[in-house]
């Protein structure tokens, strides 16, 4: 019960955003990039990331980072985070400045709910190239929730970062906070797991999953997460619950594509050629479908 009434608060308090068939969109979460120590998931795949987003970037996609976009629980500062992965939000800052850049917050970078933390600490970075401060996301509004609303037909996808399924992950989040920035932090670096951890913890991800997948087909409403760190595209009429996955598996990272109308899930990862030289490239998982294949699921499933 108390999930199904917070994600419906989440959808109802959620601005729109507008698209159509020209749209182009890449969905992506769970960077959780840090610090560059020893904990920081990220950095394994700092490079195929940049790679990935100047790709969306010269091709004019608009990027929507779907929740725990840095890893605000094991470190305090995000200026150390930025600092470190400054490439990063240099290119995500040129994004921003074209209007093509929305970030929904997580458990793990809740803290940007607030307002006067997003105003102070996200208006400017240091560029050390050219040894000056630029503008990085001045004046951003970060919301729990967007509405990609497709103009072709009345259908709705519900964007959010999917923790509100998971109560030690949003009612309790800042024991979870605790427990992670002072327990489990020291015990992952010499290799335990953080077993209240849902991307981490197969038994609570699929649970989580499940009152996800759960609420979307009670409320005939598509939804995108990200939070479990695990992929989920289902074809028409297996249901409505779909996931990003997340930037830190192991040698890739996953998201949504949308463009022409339609839905993908992709992966990039290093890969080897026939000179077996390296390059990062693109891979398709699923799809594309037809946005309005889903749509007529919709329409049966209210009749």
């Amino acid at each position: 019960m108390r999930v199904n009434k917070r994600l419906s608060q989440v959808l109802s308090s959620s601005p729109k955003i507008p698209f159509n068939d020209y749209s182009r969109i890449i969905i992506m979460s769970d960077c959780h990039r840090g610090d560059g120590g020893f904990s920081d998931n990220f950095s394994v795949n700092q490079n195929i990331f940049f790679a990935a987003l100047k790709f969306y970037y010269e091709r004019d996609f608009t990027y929507i980072e779907l929740g725990d976009g840095d890893e605000l629980w094991e470190n305090r500062k995000i200026e150390r985070i930025i600092s470190t992965h400054s490439d990063a939000f240099w290119l995500l800052s040129q994004f921003y400045r074209e209007g093509r850049f929305h970030m929904i917050f997580g458990n793990h970078d809740i803290i940007k709910k607030d307002p006067k933390y997003s105003k102070t600490s996200c208006k400017s970075f240091f560029c050390d190239s050219i040894n000056a401060e630029l503008p990085l996301f001045p004046e951003i509004r970060i919301h729990e929730g967007l509405i990609l609303d497709y103009l072709h037909a009345p259908i709705q996808i519900f964007l959010t970062h999917g923790h509100q399924a998971d109560i030690l992950n949003d009612a309790f989040w800042k024991l979870s906070r605790f427990m992670v920035r002072y327990i489990w932090r020291p015990l992952e670096l010499i290799g335990i797991r953080d077993p209240t951890s849902a991307a981490k913890n197969n038994e609570r991800k699929s649970k989580v999953e499940k009152r996800l997948a759960d609420w979307s087909a009670k409320n005939n409403q598509m939804i995108i997460t990200g939070h479990t760190h695990r992929p989920v595209f289902p074809q028409p009429g297996e249901g409505l619950y779909f996931n990003d996955g997340s930037c830190v598996h192991p040698r890739c990272i996953t998201g949504i594509e949308i463009q022409n109308g339609s839905l993908a899930l992709i992966k990039w990862a290093i890969m080897t050629r026939n000179d077996r030289s390296l390059y990062v490239g693109r891979e398709l998982l699923e799809g594309p479908v037809m946005i309005e294949d889903y749509f007529h699921i919709i329409q049966k499933s209210a009749m």
